[in-house]
């Protein structure tokens, strides 16, 4: 059974849809990007598969023992955000605090897995940093560390890449090519279709309706894929 199964949802505000019908499936190891035109849904699903928003119509189903709180997740960072006070460690550890139970500390294991993130992401030397004082590519870094304390098998990536110059765009894309590589399963909005169509295992494209759902190979065939990267491969 597939690690996510959507099928005939619905989504959006109000009992109003942004998008319908939309069915596919996520299996361990994917790399699914889901790309499309802005206001066509792309954010508002990754809300609703992270359980903070219902849908309309249609169902969600989780298995291989998946629960939402165990999804590590990466969203879109507002300019509050960019100025947060804490030190890189802090803010890496706070990705194991659903772990945490009843316990008012990280434990050891934990603790661990944050310097082994870091180590992973290449920040360890950044750890006692104040994170406003960082650039936005090791910003970046920093909340990748952080959603994978989060999670074992899932990364959920809202326009990782936004706002950085195309050097640490390149970079940041290959490490979370790495990371799908050792085993993560990825999925990422992204309004870059060409980069969608290199590194992604498979693609979802929506506007109002599903225009495509399958692998990259399959998506780069299509008239879909023909049309939109003629305009320069942004789907926005």
């Amino acid at each position: 059974m597939a690690m996510i199964n959507v099928s005939g949802v619905s989504l959006g505000y109000e009992g109003k849809a942004i998008v319908s019908d939309l069915n596919f499936s996520v299996n361990r190891g994917d790399y699914l990007c889901i790309v499309g035109e802005n206001g066509s849904g792309k954010s508002t699903l990754m809300k609703t598969l992270l359980g903070r928003k219902s849908v309309i119509a249609g169902k969600i189903e989780f298995s291989d023992g998946l629960k939402q709180n165990e999804i590590g997740y990466l969203p879109q960072q507002t300019e509050v955000q960019r100025d947060f006070p804490a030190s890189v460690r802090e803010i890496v550890l706070s990705g194991c605090i659903n772990g945490c139970g009843m316990r008012p500390f990280y434990s050891k294991a934990q603790k661990e897995a944050a310097a082994a993130n870091m180590e992973k992401l290449g920040i360890s030397d950044l750890a006692g940093r104040c994170y406003r004082e960082l650039s936005g590519g090791q910003q970046q870094r920093v909340l990748l560390a952080r959603a994978l304390c989060a999670t074992k098998s899932l990364l959920v990536l809202d326009e990782p890449v936004a706002g950085l110059d195309p050097v640490v765009t390149q970079e940041l894309y290959r490490l979370i090519s790495d990371i799908n590589k050792e085993g993560i399963t990825v999925i990422m909005v992204s309004h870059d279709i060409a980069a969608a169509a290199q590194y992604a295992t498979h693609i979802l494209h929506i506007s109002h309706k599903p225009l495509f759902f399958g692998t990259k190979d399959e998506y780069t065939a299509s008239d879909i894929y023909r049309r939109f990267i003629s305009r320069g491969g942004d789907a926005e």
